[in-house]
């Protein structure tokens, strides 16, 4: 079977909007893009950070995308040159080759080579690439995607790269109203830059609260 695994660079607070650049994903005014590569630049000198996430990219079998973030990733993984040295370049290399997964209500053709729109429905087309054999389909970006997949329990892992910020405003991973889940601490390592990298893998164990038990995530708002 092929994993689905989430991967986000957050705030304390839960931000996870525009953590690359300014122009990244200004919407509702967010004035804060680019802070997590602000702070790398200031206390990361050594790249840490970067071996982590190259370690963790050399595992990707394809992308998983909402309609934005893969209007975002088309206009610049898309565009860019694999022969660029470095990370980036075979990064590049690497999103253009793999398959991209795209959930959208309104695109109805995909400019970006290997990429694939999901259809009407969603978690079912997910499940069934979830069912083929393959490795891990990453997640980046694409919250309102991940809230969906949430309610249908087909979220395998979380790897968050946490900052030690509050930002105060801007769109989070797990804002209200986010599905009912449990998962178990796989791996968390401290970086010497301050940040926290943890990875959480999903849990067949329910949610107990007050003798009230939340174990199905499609119906963890009625409970």
């Amino acid at each position: 079977m092929s994993r689905v695994v989430v991967q986000a660079f957050i705030s304390l607070d839960g931000v996870v909007q525009s953590p690359g650049g300014p122009d990244e994903d200004p919407e509702g005014g967010f004035d804060l893009g680019g802070w997590s590569m602000g702070y790398d630049e200031a206390n990361d000198a050594g790249g840490e950070g970067d071996a982590i996430i190259a370690e963790w990219e050399s595992r990707t079998e394809g992308l998983l995308l909402g309609r934005k973030t893969y209007d975002i990733f088309s206009r610049s993984w898309g565009v860019w040159d694999e022969n660029a040295p470095g990370f980036g370049g075979e990064l590049t290399k690497l999103y253009n080759r793999v398959p991209k997964y795209v959930a959208s209500r309104t695109l109805t053709e995909l400019d970006w080579k290997n990429s694939h729109l999901l259809g009407p429905d969603v978690p079912a087309a997910v499940q069934k690439l979830r069912e083929e054999p393959g490795g891990e389909i990453r997640v980046w970006g694409s919250g309102n995607l991940i809230g969906t997949l949430a309610q249908h329990d087909l979220v395998d892992e979380y790897r968050l790269v946490v900052y030690p910020l509050v930002l105060g405003r801007g769109k989070k991973l797990f804002p209200d109203g986010f599905a009912v889940t449990t998962f178990e601490l796989a791996e968390s390592r401290a970086l010497a830059s301050g940040v926290v990298v943890s990875t959480y893998r999903r849990s067949d164990e329910p949610l107990i609260v007050n003798e009230r038990t939340f174990s199905d995530p499609a119906n963890a708002g009625g409970q």
